[in-house]
This record gives structure tokens, C-alpha cells and sequence, in this order.
């Protein structure tokens, strides 16, 4: 696509002081109306369906027209089954208890003293993502249902798709009796960069496209970054994989949706496992995958082309899949730590101890046995959304739903109690004024975990 050339406006820090004060009521109005937000919303997707795909249509053009690749067209492809998948999301998310409020711990600090946790907005969030305009849908509404205030910034690929999302959201906001300033869109780069460049006003940056995409915004920016990029997962066969196992899992790992990140780019084959390579690569083929095999795997599958040194270690996000034979399970290991990405990997075997060895010692965010790669998602594992996954190794490393757009704030209520009365200097005990936990009124605190209901 063309290089963005715009400038940065002066209306963005208003445009965040709006953002903010809506967030702050977003937050405080009633479960009920966030609720009813996700419901406006869904009808919303049924009554503008056929308005979507034409917006759609029109970035599916444009992509031609610029020669975008075809990774990247079918990603930012919609269809029914993708719109439908959406109104399920909603439907789930809207069918959940309101995150908001939900007391995380409680604790008695004394008679009529009471500590709650309690779940929090993160604030305002700018969700920074290409070629996928679902993801409008996706993160704006699991940000707007936690209370979160949203900057919306999707590549220039999917503008009108975008667009017509974002106006769905806004609607569907309004509807609900929300201030429709919640959620904003940003347009361009340089708008992107003046805001991941400020001090204040953002929150939290969820990123979500290519590895020169997400590495540029972590080394750009102070503010918290949860990246999704690239994924470079793997499909082990080891010597004691199950044959007709090793094949379901392979097909589906590859081919259920070859444009997904935690879709297999590389199949490992155990040098004993050769011999049943074949029914694997013809289901494959017959499911119009490209294979690209070493030497040792063309012996068995002459039809491959033969496989670089570059194409390892290579996301193809389309139905092509490199082909790679190791002598034992620390061949696996040492392919995958030199070519993965850290965002799944998979073993087939029915070797137990094998099994075991790879869960230890791979080191990636999901890392799974006997099972497709493509299980690696918020939503499969009962997170509520898949809205990124983080293969850095901080807190919120690997798969993450709406908890991610969540924090914690303390509640504490009383009876007009003072810390001078639980330790000397005016501080509680183990406090700034350190002490036995007496005061001058002789307070100790009970520390006592109470029921969350």
C-alpha cells in the first residue's frame, strides 16, 4: 500500500481529555446498559451484513489494485461465516456476568474494616492492528464492555471496512444510553506515532500484525504494550506418533485457517516416523498445501520441492508448509528454538515420557501434546475472546481475553477508624511507622479472608 504521509493533528489531545471523560462514565454506568450495548451491537452485524461485505468488497479492490499480498488479502477478507463468528462473540461476551465491580479478594482488617479487590477498567486503550477490519468488532467491543475507552487505529487496507464497523460500534453505544466519545478511530501513522510518543493519556497499546509492526511499537513507545505478531509454530511427529493421529492433527494445524498465527508454518518428522510420512503429506496435498521438504523427507515424498535454509523459520500465513526431518526429540528441540517464534508448538506421540520432555522444555506461550496448534486462542481456552497473544514473557504472556483490558483497584470501607490506632508514628504495623502492629488504642488487625459474595 502507499506510504502514509499525513501530519500530526493538534485535535489529539482533546480528542483524548473526551475519550477519557467518557471512559470515566462508561465505567460507572450500569451493567445493564454495557450489556445492551453487545446487544445493539449484534443486531447491528445482522441488520448491516450485506452493508459490510460490500465495504469490504471495496478494500478487497483496492487491495488488488496496490498488489497487496495474498496473505494479507485473506486476511482482510470478510465473509458470512466471519460475521456470524462475531455475533457469536458478542453473544457470549453479553451473556457473561459484568466484569466490573467483581470483588477479587475481601479481607477484615479489624471489626467493621473491610479491604476489597476489586476488577478495573485499564482506561483508555489504542489497539493498533492490520489487515483484519474483524478486530474494530473484536477489541472495541471487549474494550467498551470492560469499561475501557478505546482508540481504534486499523490499517489503511481496511478503511471502509473499518469505518463500518466503527459506525456500528458508535450505534450501538449510543443506543444503549453510552457516550459514543468512548470509542474514537485514528488514521495514520503519524497520528499513531504523536500517541504512542506522549507521557499521558494512554493506557495500554494492544498491537496486532507483522513482527516489523509490533517490534516497532514496543521500541517506540513507554507505554504498556501487549504485541501480538508473528507465529511460528511447529507440528513434532515424533517416532511414536500414531499415524492417523499425526494426520488429523496436521491437516487441521495447517489447513483450518493457514492465515492464523498459531497455524503450523513447519512440520518436524522423526527420522523413524519416515516410513509414514506418506498418508500425511498426501492428506495434506489433497487439501492444496504447498510442501517444501529437506532431502531426507523428498526421499519419501518426492513431489515436495526442495526446502532452503530460509524457509524456515518463515510465517507463510497461506496453505504452505515446510518440511523438516531430525534424528530424535533434541533435533526437535533445537529446530524449534532456533526458528520459532514462541507462540505454540505441538508434539504427536504416544511416548509419554517424550511428551513430557517437549512440555518442559519448549519454551513458548502454548505448548500442547497430541493436540492442533490452533487450540492456542483466548476463546478456546475459555478466556472469554481471543483478542491477542502475547509471545513476550512478561505477565499476560500467551493467549489473552477480556481479562486483559482489566486491572484491580481497593475498596476499603469503615467506621471511621485511623491508622494510629494499629501502630506507632501513625503507621499500621510492617507500615511506613513499622511496629507490632499496637497503637496507642491497642488495635491489632485480624487479616481475616472473608466470602467474595
Amino acid at each position: 500500500m502507499p506510504p502514509d504521509t499525513s501530519a500530526p493533528t493538534p485535535y489529539l489531545s482533546s480528542l483524548i481529555r473526551d475519550l477519557r471523560a467518557a471512559q470515566r462514565d462508561l465505567a460507572a454506568a450500569s451493567a445493564d446498559q454495557r450489556t445492551a450495548f453487545l446487544v445493539n451491537l449484534r443486531r447491528r452485524l445482522v441488520e448491516r451484513e450485506e452493508a459490510l461485505l460490500e465495504a469490504n468488497a471495496r478494500d478487497l479492490e483496492s487491495a488488488l489494485r496496490h498488489q497487496l499480498a495474498d496473505p494479507l488479502r485473506r486476511r482482510l477478507a470478510l465473509s458470512s461465516g466471519k460475521l456470524a463468528a462475531l455475533r457469536d462473540l458478542l453473544g457470549r461476551l453479553a451473556s457473561e456476568p459484568d466484569p466490573l465491580m467483581l470483588p477479587m479478594t475481601r479481607t477484615e482488617l479489624d471489626d467493621g474494616l473491610v479491604a476489597s479487590r476489586v476488577q478495573s477498567p485499564v482506561g483508555v486503550v489504542l489497539a493498533v492492528f492490520e489487515s483484519r477490519p474483524e478486530l474494530t468488532i473484536e477489541l472495541g467491543a471487549t474494550a467498551l464492555r470492560t469499561g475501557n475507552g478505546i482508540l481504534l487505529a486499523g490499517g489503511a487496507e481496511a478503511k471502509a471496512s473499518n469505518e463500518a464497523f466503527a459506525s456500528c460500534l458508535a450505534e450501538a453505544l449510543e443506543d444503549a444510553g453510552l457516550p459514543g466519545a468512548a470509542m474514537a478511530r485514528v488514521a495514520g501513522r503519524a497520528e499513531v506515532d504523536d500517541l504512542l510518543g506522549r507521557e499521558r493519556g494512554i493506557d495500554l497499546v494492544i498491537a496486532r500484525g507483522s513482527r516489523e509492526l509490533v517490534r516497532g511499537i514496543e521500541y517506540s513507545t513507554r507505554i504498556p504494550v501487549l504485541g501480538h505478531a508473528e507465529g511460528i509454530c511447529h507440528l513434532y511427529l515424533d517416532a511414536a506418533a500414531d499415524p492417523a493421529m499425526a494426520t488429523h492433527l496436521a491437516v487441521d494445524a495447517k489447513c483450518d485457517s493457514p492465515e492464523s498465527s498459531n497455524a503450523i508454518e513447519t512440520l518436524l518428522v522423526h527420522v523413524a516416523f519416515l516410513p509414514k510420512l506418506v498418508p500425511v503429506a498426501a492428506a495434506l496435498k489433497k487439501r492444496g498445501v504447498r510442501l517444501l521438504a529437506d532431502d531426507r523427507a523428498r526421499r519419501f515424498w518426492p513431489a515436495a520441492a526442495p526446502a532452503a535454509e530460509a524457509d524456515f523459520g518463515r510465517e507463510w500465513g497461506e496453505p504452505t508448509l515446510s518440511i523438516a526431518v531430525v534424528d530424535d526429540l533434541g533435533g526437535a528441540l533445537a529446530h524449534i528454538e532456533r526458528h520459532g517464534s514462541g507462540l505454540a508448538e505441538a508434539i504427536c506421540t504416544a511416548d509419554e515420557e517424550h511428551a513430557r520432555e517437549f512440555l518442559r522444555r519448549v519454551d513458548a506461550a502454548s505448548v500442547l501434546w497430541n493436540a492442533s496448534t490452533r487450540f492456542a486462542d483466548g476463546y478456546c481456552y475459555g478466556l472469554g475472546a481471543g483478542i491477542a497473544t502475547s509471545t513476550g514473557r512478561g505477565p499476560r504472556r500467551g493467549p489473552a481475553g477480556p481479562a486483559a483490558f482489566l486491572t484491580s483497584r481497593w475498596l476499603v470501607e469503615g467506621r471511621g477508624q485511623v491508622a494510629a490506632d494499629y501502630g506507632p508514628d501513625g503507621g499500621p504495623a510492617g507500615g511506613p511507622g513499622g511496629g507490632s502492629g499496637r497503637g496507642e488504642g491497642g488495635r491489632v488487625f485480624k487479616h481475616r479472608e472473608l466470602p467474595l459474595g
